[in-house]
């Protein structure tokens, strides 16, 4: 069974730090692109950073390069999103996505930037 389980969500203030995890299980995580999206209320949901699984090429959203990275440790079936310089702009609800012989989706975990 395929599993998705986001983490490390929560309330920041501007310009402060969060580090979201997602746990996976149920496939070959290595071999699988992997990816963080976030959906923020009225809008479409949007391509955040994404780690491929052969090679390891890592792209970012135009809107978060220098703020954040994603990385991924295949031994423990994990990928993790570190925001740094957090603005009120990236409040959203953040999914995490698998990508390979199949599409998965996490439930996703809240974010929210405010004062």
């Amino acid at each position: 069974q395929v599993r998705l389980m986001e983490s490390g969500g929560g309330l920041v203030q501007p310009g402060g730090s969060l580090r979201l995890s997602c746990a996976a299980s149920g496939f070959t995580f290595s071999a699988y692109a992997m990816s963080w999206h976030r959906q923020a209320p009225g809008k479409e949901r949007e391509l955040v950073a994404v780690s491929t699984g052969v090679g390891n090429s890592i792209n970012y959203a135009d809107s978060v390069k220098g703020r954040f990275t994603i990385s991924r440790d295949n031994a423990k079936n994990t990928v993790y999103l570190q925001m740094d310089s957090l603005k009120p702009e990236d409040t959203a609800v953040y999914y995490c996505n698998a990508v390979g012989w199949g599409d998965y989706w996490g439930q996703g975990t809240q974010v929210t930037v405010s004062s």
